[in-house]
């Protein structure tokens, strides 16, 4: 892992989030971070999300839009407008750059406006459409973040990231191309760099190689700073967010949750993947490819160390580190005597499974081989039963097959910690502690590596199995 000498460090990649951006109180503060990092690091390139809400508030405006509703619609473009403005107002800002930005504002709101004509008359969106009305909440943040920036004192500049990562055209969830990404941020990030700005950079969209915006997927935001880091060689990337790091649970549903000063990247991984909201899942693969430094702080205490991602660490027994949930969760069951010993029956669940477009968090088969049981999100459950009867008719109509289940109102519970591997017992403390609290496991998942274990509780006992499990980790 690169160090954070001072002498070395060249590039710093700075991602804030919704919050650290949610206002104009929010922005100067981003304004005073960058300029304390400015002090350390030669290079600094900052990457936005939207305005706290605003991708909702814009998703939810394509909702509306199709049911052709255009009065709601003019008066949702109306309101994200007018937020955007609002902002300028508590800024104070040279009277050329605070026109330059209404301008921009104005001109992006009636993209809007038009893209959202287009789907009431159609009473439809594509994908495509969908990501181009999606990548508005970025695409305005990133021209008031950067007058905030120039306003105190910092020479930046707004780049859209279109112009930078260079996706395929998987809408709504677009995979970059890193060589020709590179490329672009040597071609357009480098020479800002060399004269002294600091880019201020569109999180969570990109384009095809026709120039058509794409979206990386909700959350979209720290995969870019990401991307971004690889093409660019940074020594290090920082999330800033509003809480003090990775948490060892939830503080909505631990109130004693704390701070984790160290994590594995796979720790992280399985939390990101589990529900936590720490990174989204695919900002780990090119961080650890390009050797990069990771770092989740907090944009309102700036003074907190946060949490450091690394490749490796001491490892300690006991070594629970934190505990995460999934919400919102279906467990399917396909059962039967004449599954016993028949190959390829699980291939055809999950091939079955993939065609609905749905993704699987959790799987468990029992070793007699007659039951496969998966989890899947409650609003896929109903497609993917439908899709797995008619898989299996004829074994149904046989009866080698019994039935296709489920079980309502579950949430994958997954407790995270290298250092699992190297403790004996830790499985039979976390059952206990379960079992003590009154809480019934319906299905448990365990992968060799031993850094997660994953189990599946009714909807109700989640809070319980939380602070029952949390409890293990204030223990260490």
């Amino acid at each position: 892992m690169k160090q954070t000498n001072p002498t070395e460090n060249q590039t710093l990649v700075m991602k804030f989030g919704g919050t650290s951006v949610g206002n104009a109180q929010a922005m100067l503060q981003v304004a005073q971070i960058v300029l304390d990092a400015k002090k350390e690091w030669r290079n600094v390139i900052v990457v936005t999300s939207a305005m706290a809400g605003v991708t909702n508030f814009l998703l939810e405006t394509v909702d509306l839009a199709i049911t052709g509703d255009r009065e709601k619609v003019r008066s949702a473009v109306q309101e994200l407008k007018e937020k955007h403005h609002s902002i300028l107002a508590y800024i104070s800002l040279m009277p050329e750059l605070k026109q330059t930005v209404e301008s921009q504002i104005t001109e992006l709101t009636e993209e809007l406006r038009e893209t959202c004509k287009a789907i009431t008359i159609l009473r439809e969106a594509s994908p495509r459409t969908w990501d181009a009305v999606a990548s508005m909440g970025e695409r305005l943040a990133v021209r008031i973040l950067s007058a905030v920036l120039t306003s105190q004192g910092i020479l930046s500049s707004a780049v859209d990231s279109t112009q930078l990562i260079r996706t395929d055209d998987c809408f709504q969830n677009a995979q970059p191309d890193f060589k020709i990404t590179e490329q672009q941020c040597d071609e357009i990030l480098q020479p800002l760099m060399s004269k002294g700005f600091t880019p201020v950079v569109t999180g969570f969209i990109g384009a095809t190689p026709d120039g058509v915006i794409t979206t990386l997927g909700r959350g979209g935001s720290d995969y870019s700073a990401a991307i971004l880091s690889a093409a660019v060689h940074a020594n290090d990337v920082w999330i800033w967010t509003d809480v003090d790091g990775v948490m060892s649970a939830d503080p909505r549903l631990v109130e004693d949750a704390l701070t984790i000063p160290e994590l594995t990247f796979k720790e992280v991984a399985e939390l990101a993947y589990y529900g936590a909201k720490v990174l989204h899942p695919k900002t780990i693969r090119p961080i650890i490819e390009s050797n990069t430094g990771l770092r989740v702080c907090n944009t309102f205490n700036p003074q907190h160390p946060g949490t450091r991602l690394v490749t490796t660490r001491e490892i300690k027994k006991g070594g629970i580190k934190a505990v995460t949930a999934i919400r919102d969760i279906d467990l399917l069951s396909i059962e039967g005597r004449g599954m016993l010993g028949v190959p390829g029956v699980a291939a055809r669940t999950f091939s079955a499974v993939a065609e609905t477009g749905t993704s699987v968090p959790m799987i468990t088969q029992s070793s007699s081989e007659q039951t496969i049981t998966f989890a899947v999100p409650q609003k896929s459950s109903a497609k993917v039963i439908a899709a797995l009867e008619k898989t299996f008719a004829s074994e149904i109509r046989r009866r080698d097959i019994d039935s296709v289940s489920k079980t309502g109102s579950a949430a994958i519970v997954t407790i995270v910690g290298a250092g699992m591997a190297h403790t004996a017992g830790i499985s039979g403390k976390i059952f206990s502690a379960l079992g003590d609290a009154g809480v019934n496991v319906v299905a448990i998942a365990q992968g060799s590596s031993e850094v997660s274990i994953s189990l599946v509780v009714i909807e109700q006992d989640l809070k319980k199995a939380v602070h029952a499990i949390h409890a293990l980790i204030l223990k260490n």
